[in-house]
C-alpha cells in the first residue's frame, strides 16, 4: 500500500468531524460521528484492514484541485487522453431544522469531452484496526452498521456496491453520478437523494462565501487568511466550540518513528491562539464561542487548567497504544488519547487570559462567571509559578524552569491586572498579582537570560535557546526595540534555522525523545510576527511569504516540515499552525497601516486572488 504524502490530503469538514480526501479520490480518514470517534475510514494509519472509500478514474495524466472560492467545497479535475473528470465534495454544514442525516457527505462526479472508466471501492471499517459492517439495502441505499451507528451510500443514477469490493463503471459526459453518505448514531437513517443533497451542499456553499464576507482584513494576504480561517471554522467541534488541534491522530513527525500522537482533542492554548485570531478580523461570535466552552470544560479541575480537554470539556482519560495497527507508512505506535493533558504547563495560563483580555478590549467586561475563572487562574498563576513545569513543547521527561513559561506566567498575571479595570477585585488580590508579577518579572531577567549573548534561553542555568521565545514582543514584557529582543530574534534564527524561513523549535532531540524531528511552522510565523512588531516589516513580509509558499496545493499546513524535501509532517491539518498564520497576517497588517506604506504583494498572484494550484506534492 502506497499512501500519499500528508500534504496531498484535502480537508472536508461539517463542524462535527471531518474527512481527509487525496488527490487520487480516496478518502483515508474520518471519524464518526466525530473528530474523536473511531474511524469509519482509517487506512491513513490503519491500513487496507481499516477502510477507505476511493472514486478514481483511469489514465490520470494531469490532476489539479482547488477549493471553490471563499469555501470549503473542494474539486479535483482529473485530465485523461480522453476526457476531463471533475470530483466535487464537501460535507453540507448545518443539518439542524431540517429532515436530514446527522451527517450529509457528497461526492459527485462529472465527466467532459469523452468517457472515463471509474473505479470505486466503498470499504468502510469500524475502528483501528477496522471491524467490518454488517449491511443490508433499502430504497435503493446500501446500509452498513455497527451496533447503534450506521451509515448509507446511495448513488444516482445506482451503481452496484459491495462493500470491500472494487466496481468499474464507464463515465459518460452529460450524465454525472453522485454518491450521498448519510450518518445515524442511535435513531433512524434518513435517506436523502442526490438533488436534495446537492442543494444542501449549494447552500453550504453560499453559507460559507456568506461566512467570510463578514472578515476584516486589510492586508496583502488575504487568500492565506481567508483560507486559514475556513479551516480553523472546520477544526471546530460547533456543538460545544471546542477546537481541535487536528484532524487525525499518529500522523508522525518523523516518518518510520514514533514521535506520533493523538491530536483530535481541544488545547486551550492553541485554541486561544485562535480565539485572538477571529477577534482581530472582527468575528466575535467564534471567540465567545470558545470562552464559554472554556468556562465549562475547567469548572472541574479550577483553579489548575488542564493541557487538554476533550470534546465535551471533561479532561482527556490519558494515552494508549494500538497493537495491530500499521501507521502512516510504518510510523508506530498509533495512539489514542494524549498523555500531556497530566501535566503541568504554567504557559497555557497565559494564552488563556490573553485572550480573555482581548476579547475584553475588543467586547466589554466579561461575564461575571467567565471573569470568576480567569481570575481563578490568575490566583492560581499567583501560587504556583515558581515550580518548574513540562513547557509548550511538553517535554516527556523531568519538569524544568522553562523561560517561555515564566513569561507566559507573567502575561496571565499582567493581563489580569489589566483586566481587573473592568471588574471589581479585592485589594488584596490585586496586590498579589501585582506582587508577584513583579518578582516572576525580576526573576525572568535574572535567570532567563544569557548577557553574552543578550538573548532570553529555553530554561535557567542552560545556554540553549527554543523558537517559542520569539513571542516576546507580542507578550510586551520588554519594550518594543529593546536589544534584548533582538538579540533574542538573531540567535534563534542563527542557532535554530533548518533552512529559509525553516526553524526547529529547540535542538532536535532535547525534548526528552531520542528522535530528530521536521522544522515546526508554527515557530516560522512566529517569526514573520516578531520582525513586524520589532519594525522590520518588508523582511517579515518575505518570511511570511517564503512560508505560505510552502503551503500544500490547497492552502493547508501540518505542524511541521522536513527542510530537505519540504514534506508535510505531524498531524493534519494543524490548528496551531493556521492560527500562528493568522496571527502574523493581522500584524503585519497593523504595522504597515502604522508606516504609512505597504509591503509587496504575494508573488505570483494579487492580494484576495483565488489561490492556484500548484502541482502535486511528489
Amino acid at each position: 500500500m502506497n499512501l500519499p504524502d500528508i500534504g496531498d490530503y484535502g480537508l472536508l469538514g461539517d463542524g462535527r468531524t471531518a474527512a481527509l480526501s487525496s488527490s487520487a479520490g480516496s478518502i483515508d480518514w474520518m471519524c464518526l460521528p466525530r473528530f474523536d470517534s473511531d474511524p469509519v475510514f482509517g487506512r491513513l494509519v490503519g491500513g487496507e484492514q481499516a477502510g477507505s472509500f476511493e472514486i478514481g478514474v483511469d489514465g490520470v495524466r494531469a490532476t489539479s484541485r482547488r477549493y471553490r472560492d471563499r469555501s470549503s467545497v473542494l474539486e479535483t479535475t482529473w485530465t485523461t487522453d480522453s476526457a476531463e473528470v471533475q470530483l466535487t465534495e464537501g460535507m453540507v454544514l448545518d443539518v439542524s431544522g431540517s429532515l436530514m442525516p446527522q451527517l450529509t457527505m457528497v461526492r459527485r462526479l462529472e465527466a467532459r469531452g469523452g468517457e472515463a472508466t471509474v473505479r470505486l471501492r466503498f470499504d468502510p471499517r469500524k475502528g483501528l484496526p477496522g471491524t467490518p459492517p454488517r449491511t443490508g439495502h433499502r430504497h435503493g441505499t446500501l446500509l452498513c452498521s455497527w451496533g447503534s451507528l450506521a451509515i448509507g451510500l446511495r448513488t444516482e443514477p445506482n451503481v452496484s456496491v459491495v462493500p470491500g469490493q472494487e466496481r468499474t463503471f464507464l463515465l459518460r459526459p452529460g450524465t454525472p453520478v453522485t454518491f450521498v453518505l448519510g450518518l445515524a448514531e442511535g435513531e433512524p437513517l434518513v435517506l436523502v437523494g442526490a438533488d436534495r443533497a446537492l442543494r444542501a451542499l449549494d447552500e453550504t456553499d453560499r453559507w460559507w462565501r456568506e461566512w467570510c464576507r463578514r472578515v476584516a482584513y486589510d492586508g496583502p494576504f488575504e487568500d492565506a487568511v481567508v483560507r486559514t480561517l475556513i479551516t480553523l471554522r472546520l477544526l471546530t467541534y460547533t456543538p460545544s466550540g471546542a477546537p481541535v488541534a487536528a484532524a487525525t491522530t499518529s500522523l508522525p513527525e518523523r516518518i518510520g518513528g514514533s514521535r506520533n500522537w493523538d491530536y483530535r482533542l481541544s488545547w486551550p492554548r492553541d485554541a486561544s491562539i485562535g480565539l485572538s485570531g477571529f477577534l482581530d478580523v472582527e468575528m466575535p461570535d467564534e471567540a465567545h464561542s470558545f470562552m464559554h466552552w472554556l468556562s465549562h470544560a475547567s469548572r472541574l479541575t479550577r483553579p489548575r487548567l488542564d493541557v487538554v480537554y476533550t470534546l465535551d470539556g471533561k479532561p482527556d482519560r490519558g494515552e494508549r497504544e494500538l497493537d495491530g495497527v500499521p501507521g502512516y507508512r510504518g510510523s508506530r505506535p498509533v495512539r489514542l488519547g494524549n498523555a500531556a493533558s497530566r501535566q503541568h504547563q504554567l504557559d497555557v495560563y497565559g494564552w488563556v487570559l490573553g485572550a480573555a483580555e482581548r476579547l475584553v478590549r475588543s467586547q466589554g467586561p466579561l461575564h461575571p462567571e467567565v471573569w470568576r475563572a480567569m481570575a481563578g487562574l490568575a490566583d492560581f498563576v499567583a501560587g504556583n509559578w515558581r515550580k518548574p513545569d513540562a513547557g509548550i513543547w511538553e517535554m516527556r521527561g523531568e519538569p524544568r524552569h522553562h523561560v517561555h513559561s515564566k513569561l507566559m506566567g507573567w502575561l496571565a498575571l499582567d493581563r489580569a491586572v489589566t483586566m481587573s479595570g473592568s471588574r471589581r477585585v479585592r485589594a488584596g488580590r490585586l496586590r498579589r498579582w501585582l506582587r508577584e508579577r513583579e518578582a516572576l518579572g525580576d526573576e525572568i531577567r535574572r535567570r532567563g537570560l544569557d548577557a553574552h549573548r543578550r538573548s532570553y534561553v529555553r530554561w535557567y542555568g542552560e545556554a540553549e535557546l527554543d523558537a517559542s521565545l520569539l513571542l516576546l514582543p507580542a507578550i510586551g514584557f520588554e519594550e518594543p526595540g529593546s536589544p534584548r529582543i533582538g538579540g533574542t530574534i538573531s540567535a534563534i534564527r542563527r542557532e535554530l534555522g533548518a533552512g529559509g524561513p525553516l526553524l526547529y523549535r529547540n535542538v532536535p532531540g532535547r525534548d526528552g525523545l531520542d528522535e530528530g524531528e521536521g522544522a515546526f511552522l508554527a515557530c516560522s510565523f512566529w517569526l514573520a510576527d516578531a520582525l513586524a512588531r520589532q519594525g522590520e516589516i518588508d523582511e517579515a513580509g518575505e518570511v511570511f511569504e517564503a512560508v505560505w509558499q510552502r503551503s500544500t496545493s490547497l492552502g493547508l499546513f501540518a505542524e511541521e516540515m522536513d527542510p530537505s524535501t519540504g514534506m508535510h509532517l505531524g498531524n493534519f491539518p494543524q490548528a496551531l499552525t493556521h492560527a500562528a498564520l493568522l496571527q502574523a497576517a493581522v500584524t503585519l497588517s497593523a504595522a504597515t497601516r502604522e508606516r504609512g506604506s505597504t509591503i509587496n504583494p504575494p508573488r505570483g498572484r494579487s492580494p484576495g486572488a483565488s489561490r492556484t494550484p500548484r502541482a502535486r506534492e511528489a
